[in-house]
């Protein structure tokens, strides 16, 4: 069921509400209060309006309908990999990447008792992020929508034998006990977020500043092909910091990419290669040109 457990919908509702009188000022963000992305939706916009959602995909369409006015959604973490399909997700939502936030992630084990516990929810992320620590002490991991709402249903569920993954703030908002702080299996355990709006940033509000840009891109299907996709950047001297493949369809012949490179549209090294690329490739689409916030290498 795509509803919030009982403990956190009154922060839900009241959030909501207050949302709906400045939907402008409001930030979309999935998960129950006092998940990663509440947090990090905090940090980068302290003046915003939290806007709770149930799923990433709603907190998209919050900012498409104009329910919110831009939308904070995690994309990758260091130790455990990609964590929303944003290269499915953003292409279809018609929005624009216009920040990344990076926000240093610690869990905790919560629970309406002590322990031993026989299982712990959270959200799939958490759980890999805490595998070792759960493993070391036979702690079955239950999958959850996302961390916060974990530990609400946790709280509502009223079972003394069951713990959640969640940041501390979910244990004050949900009645619980912290039993174990700093659970996640690595110290710089850190989520980068992107900050989706409707309107792309024009290319003057990033002159001054150190630029990246996301976008997807198709090869073609013929041998070498991501090898001379590839090349655009090297001859014109772009550094490209990700590059992930993903299929199109279920003929496993249209190959996709979801790539980051540093800098932006009208620089004349970024305009050669992506014109170049262009060439190169069945199709390119840009999701979005922002400020570096941490510097890649």
């Amino acid at each position: 069921m795509r509803q919030f457990a009982k403990p956190a919908l009154a922060l839900v509702d009241s959030m909501r509400s207050a949302a709906a009188e400045q939907p402008g000022q409001a930030i979309a963000f999935g998960g129950a209060p006092g998940s990663n992305s509440h947090q990090a939706a905090m940090q980068f916009a302290p003046d915003a309006l939290p806007l709770p959602c149930f799923s990433f995909e709603d907190a998209l369409e919050a900012v498409e309908n104009g329910t919110a006015g831009c939308a904070m959604i995690p994309i990758e973490n260091s130790q455990h990999g990609r964590v929303a399909d944003i290269h499915f997700l953003l292409p279809e939502s018609g929005l624009s990447i216009v920040a990344e936030h990076f926000m240093r992630i610690t869990h905790c084990l919560m629970a309406l008792g002590k322990g031993p516990f026989e299982a712990a929810y959270s959200h799939p992320q958490a759980l890999g992020q805490s595998h070792k620590f759960l493993s070391d002490r036979g702690i079955v991991g239950l999958s959850h929508a996302d961390t916060a709402g974990a530990a609400a249903f946790v709280a509502e569920s009223g079972k003394p034998n069951v713990a959640a993954i969640a940041p501390s703030l979910a244990a004050d908002l949900y009645g619980l006990d912290i039993v174990e702080r700093e659970v996640e299996d690595a110290p710089d355990n850190t989520t980068r977020f992107v900050v989706l709006a409707k309107d792309a940033l024009d290319q003057a509000s990033l002159a001054s500043a150190q630029a990246m840009t996301t976008f997807i891109f198709e090869v073609k299907n013929i041998p070498a092909a991501l090898y001379k996709a590839l090349g655009c950047f090297a001859t014109n001297g772009v550094n490209m910091t990700k590059l992930e493949s993903y299929q199109k369809g279920a003929s496993f012949a249209a190959t996709q990419f979801f790539a980051d490179i540093e800098g932006a549209p009208g620089e004349a090294r970024v305009d050669a290669a992506l014109e170049e690329l262009a060439f190169q490739t069945n199709s390119v689409r840009l999701l979005g040109s922002y400020a570096q916030v941490r510097k890649r290498g």
